[in-house]
């Protein structure tokens, strides 16, 4: 995806421990050193019990709002399956749906009380022809660290986007410790090079 004078709006969603929060963190930053004006709003929800967040990124020349307006968002970008499809009516027909290929149990399931859904991928596709599926945790592992599953799919995102993978990685590099640099910019070009293969 280009980008092009038109507000951009990506729309996060996944479970409170993927990451969402640090990746639209870098997103944001990395869209505002570009030279866009950024606006950002979060929802954590219960994100310390593995509950649902989600993160609303608009930019483009100006943003007057950091909310996605139903029907408006050019990009799902989704940690998990099921917060996916939760989200469907917030994407424009023609939407890209980049999503990670996990399951994360909610405790309706874990308890017995639900069962998870069955064919996710296919209802996406029923409905968007643009949908993509990353297995970001097999990236994360191969890159050393499975807590770099965030990173490793923001690599895969990157593509999408008219942005030097460099300021990528200076990004990413400025908002990490130290000690966590070497394996998540990894993850990151693994990330990058799966949408490539």
């Amino acid at each position: 995806m280009e980008t092009t004078d038109r507000v951009q709006n990506i729309l996060m969603v996944g479970v409170g421990g993927q990451g969402v929060i640090l990746a639209s963190e870098i997103i944001s930053e990395v869209m505002m050193r570009a030279g866009h004006d950024v606006k950002k709003s979060e929802v954590h929800g219960m994100a310390q019990r593995g509950g649902s967040v989600s993160s609303h990124v608009r930019f483009g020349p100006k943003v007057y709002s950091p909310l996605i307006k139903k029907g408006d968002a050019d990009v799902l970008f989704s940690f998990e399956l099921l917060e996916s499809v939760r989200y469907l009516d917030f994407l424009r027909s023609d939407a890209l749906i980049i999503v990670n290929n996990q399951k994360v149990l909610p405790p309706s399931v874990t308890l017995g009380v639900d069962s998870y859904p069955a064919r996710l991928p296919e209802i996406m596709r029923e409905r968007f022809s643009r949908v993509e599926i990353v297995d970001a945790l097999d990236i994360a592992k191969q890159a050393g660290n499975v807590r770099a599953l965030n990173v490793a799919f923001l690599g895969a995102f990157s593509r999408h986007f008219a942005v030097d993978e460099n300021l990528w990685k200076e990004v990413i590099s400025s908002m990490l410790t130290p000690k966590l640099v070497d394996v998540n910019i990894k993850a990151f070009m693994l990330g990058r090079e799966k949408m490539n293969s």
